[in-house]
Parts: structure tokens; C-alpha cells; sequence
């Protein structure tokens, strides 16, 4: 990951996207589950079809990257 700017704003969809996730994932939720669905969806739009990807810098390896930046933001390593 060292080296790999990842622009700020995907960074943070990518961590909007595993809150989603876990809030869908949480075995005790009762309702509000479409909503987080159609989120997912919006987010994973979002991610995938962001400016960064078309840019030649970028590559498959970027995606693991963005990932576990926005795990270290989360868990507050960083």
C-alpha cells in the first residue's frame, strides 16, 4: 500500500460500503434491510465506476489497497 494514492472520496465510499455491510450482516437487524441493500448497490456503483480506475496509475492491486486503507481507517491505525 505503501507509495498508492487512492483519492480521498473513494477511500471514503469504500468505508461507507463495510459499514453498510455489517449493519446488513448483523444477525439481531430486523427491518430497514432494503435500504441497506439498495445502498450497497449505490456504493458499489460508486467505487467501481470511480475516475481513479481509468487512470493508468491505477491497477487490480489498487483495489486490495483501497480496501485495507479503509480497514486501517476504521480501526483507527491510521
Amino acid at each position: 500500500m505503501d507509495g498508492v494514492r487512492i483519492p480521498d472520496d473513494l477511500v471514503a465510499a469504500q468505508r461507507a460500503w463495510d459499514r453498510a455491510y455489517r449493519a446488513l450482516a448483523e444477525p439481531t437487524r430486523r427491518g430497514g434491510t432494503a435500504v441497506l441493500r439498495r445502498r450497497l448497490i449505490r456504493l458499489s456503483a460508486q467505487i467501481w465506476w470511480h475516475p481513479y480506475w481509468s487512470t493508468p496509475a491505477s491497477g487490480p492491486a489498487d483495489r486490495v489497497a483501497l480496501r485495507g486503507r479503509a480497514r486501517e481507517l476504521e480501526s483507527g491505525r491510521l
